[in-house]
């Protein structure tokens, strides 16, 4: 299982949202390529960016800060989400040195669009579900629908997905510990690898991932965290090293 460090931009800022509410911001650095420059040098193998201007407007927006972290680190795995719609774009972010991208709202209003992705990019697509009370957000997880996460994660499993990003909206930014039970009862569910996200608070919650894990194997493959990591109630590097001895 990884650790995923998140990076959120927002009006070329680093920034967290309390449950997907840009009221609830807050801002961490005024530089996202040396804030990623930082996890690195912490130990992370990977990192997990988010357009957050690009989620709420529909269309990408900060195509070149992600273009030079990918640069700067062309041995990094990068998964990309947020304002991702169109086959260009994907080939786009791909030919700019992202690793995966993560289809959300499009997803969810054209589910077939995942499986035609795939099949153009293989190997490069994951599928980002939103959830609250079990049911999928889309928009920038502003409009909630009638669809449960495990129904739409069924859906596409035999398309072709490298694996599911599943967040939690009630938990996410509010560092009040992951929904263990949500998470492990959606690996149990599909075939697809999960990637936890949402109220990572501290180090018993990557404990406690590890040990779902260890009973699902394969079903959790990554946990990303922000606001923990960015408050300093998770230590990333300790957080990686108990990761690396399970694996």
């Amino acid at each position: 299982m990884h650790i995923i460090p998140a990076i959120d931009f927002k009006d070329g800022k680093v920034v967290n949202l309390k449950q997907g509410r840009l009221e609830e911001s807050t801002t961490y650095s005024d530089d996202p390529v040396g804030m990623a420059d930082h996890w690195v040098s912490q130990g992370a193998e990977r990192l997990h960016l988010v357009d957050l201007d690009g989620a709420f407007e529909g269309y990408p927006v900060n195509q070149a800060l992600i273009a030079m972290i990918a640069a700067n680190h062309p041995d990094l795995t990068i998964q990309l989400g947020g304002g991702i719609r169109s086959p260009e774009v994907i080939e786009s972010y791909l030919n700019a040195g992202v690793d995966y991208v993560i289809i959300g709202t499009k997803a969810v209003e054209e589910p077939e669009f995942v499986g035609a992705m795939c099949q153009r990019f293989p190997g490069h697509i994951m599928v980002g579900l939103d959830g609250l009370h079990g049911m999928v957000a889309k928009n920038g997880w502003k409009d909630v629908t009638d669809i449960s996460v495990k129904s739409l994660a069924l859906l596409f499993e035999s398309d072709g997905i490298e694996s599911i990003v599943y967040t939690d909206i009630g938990k996410d930014g509010m560092m009040g510990g992951i929904n263990m039970r949500a998470t492990r009862e959606l690996a149990e569910s599909v075939s697809v690898p999960i990637i936890a996200s949402g109220g990572v608070t501290d180090i018993r919650d990557v404990m406690a991932l590890l040990e779902v894990e260890a009973k699902i194997k394969g079903g959790i493959t990554g946990v990303i965290t922000g606001r923990a990591i960015y408050e300093g109630t998770l230590n990333l590097a300790e957080a990686i090293a108990l990761t690396r001895k399970s694996r």
